[in-house]
């Protein structure tokens, strides 16, 4: 049952726009690419409008690699079941939403198509936030810290390779590194990760296998990346490996990081429950959105868990949407929001989020703060 406030907003029309971004070069995790360098990077932005004129916009990162979700079936889930859902719902009640999200599209095992989930739920809160003339941080009063550090994503699967994107990073003034290994067949990911620390011996240094090693090989990584200094050793065993994860985090001499398997709140509950988690990386897309985000993120808090953060190479919207998130429970270790080191946001207008150094500004204006420029996505999704 909705409960409608009288004249609050309630949500008129939720929109998707199929955009291909331009990229600036290639990305690969283990599962497959991320982006190609020269093809555009297709991105699926969503705007949601309100009864009383506000808009808000969200965005999902189609990566089939990563996750099952496709560009096709994010739109359709939308179109067809989650904007039918949404349309005539208050605004303000985004704990409503993901109720009604939950009963449209069935969880399965974890969570129902929470790529698409998130960026209906990004939009609402953006459109919500707008509407009140807030920014995310004072809709949720909780804001952390008005600066977020960044890391530096190494692309390369040897030392040479390696080497380069530090020096690039470093020139970019970034201090702290993530490299993801596993992702060709027979690379000397070692080598590659102690390249990285020798390029950059002060830096953070940040290791995800996303799901590609075994029981053995991951004590065996875990146990070569301890004398490099390596911060987390991120999502090494497959997602529904839980058991697999508990045991290496007790024999791990690195903390272990978990990331995909953490989609809903409960399965971070699960985790805790079962002494499988000491650090959680928090990622809007993945858990379904902001509202879910938000509640993972205090439950790992109230635990006692450490909470790193991540992105799914989003553009600028996907970016903010971030950096609130991760500002709100003030996480100091540096995050993997690596949008603007492989694509451009040519929609982004005035004002445009700010990174110095490798340090981004948490936006301050209404909703995500950033500037949305329409024309252009009408004109990026034709």
């Amino acid at each position: 049952m909705t409960h409608h406030t009288h004249g609050s907003p309630t949500i008129e029309r939720v929109e998707t726009f199929t955009v291909a971004l331009p990229t600036l070069r290639d990305f690969t995790v283990a599962g497959g690419p991320v982006t190609r360098g020269g093809r555009p990077a297709i991105r699926v932005l969503v705007k949601v409008t309100a009864s009383d004129g506000s808009t808000g916009w969200g965005e999902a990162t189609p990566i089939p690699s990563w996750t099952y979700e496709t560009t096709e079936s994010i739109v359709s889930t939308i179109d067809h079941y989650l904007a039918p859902a949404a349309t005539g719902r208050a605004l303000w009640d985004l704990d409503g939403l993901v109720r009604t999200f939950d009963r449209t599209i069935s969880r399965g095992f974890s969570i129902g198509m929470p790529l698409a989930r998130s960026a209906v739920d990004v939009a609402c809160h953006d459109a919500l936030a707008r509407s009140r003339g807030l920014s995310l941080g004072e809709l949720w009063g909780r804001r952390r810290s008005d600066t977020v550090e960044l890391a530096w994503i190494v692309t390369g699967t040897d030392a040479a390779t390696a080497r380069d994107s530090v020096a690039e990073g470093r020139a970019n003034g970034y201090r702290h590194f993530k490299v993801k290994t596993g992702v060709a067949a027979g690379a000397d990911d070692l080598a590659a990760v102690t390249a990285v620390r020798e390029a950059a011996p002060d830096g953070i240094l940040w290791v995800d296998a996303n799901q590609s090693c075994t029981a053995d090989s991951a004590l065996r990584m875990a146990r070569a990346l301890e004398p490099l200094g390596v911060t987390a050793f991120e999502q090494p065993l497959p997602a529904n490996d839980i058991d697999g994860l508990r045991r290496l985090r007790d024999l791990s001499p690195v903390p272990v990081a978990v990331d995909e398997s953490l989609r809903h709140p409960s399965d971070l509950a699960t985790f805790v429950r079962l002494g499988a988690v000491g650090t959680a990386v928090a990622k809007v897309q993945r858990c379904g959105g902001l509202t879910l985000a938000l509640r993972q993120c205090q439950l790992a808090e109230d635990c006692g868990v450490e909470i790193m953060g991540s992105g799914l190479t989003e553009s600028d919207i996907g970016l903010a949407a971030s950096l609130h998130l991760f500002a709100a429970f003030g996480v100091t270790t540096p995050v993997d929001l690596n949008g603007r080191q492989f694509l451009t946001s040519p929609y982004a207008t005035d004002p445009v989020i700010r990174i110095t150094a490798g340090t981004a500004e948490v936006p301050a204006g209404p909703g995500l703060g950033i500037g949305v420029n329409e024309e252009v996505i009408r004109e990026l999704s034709a």
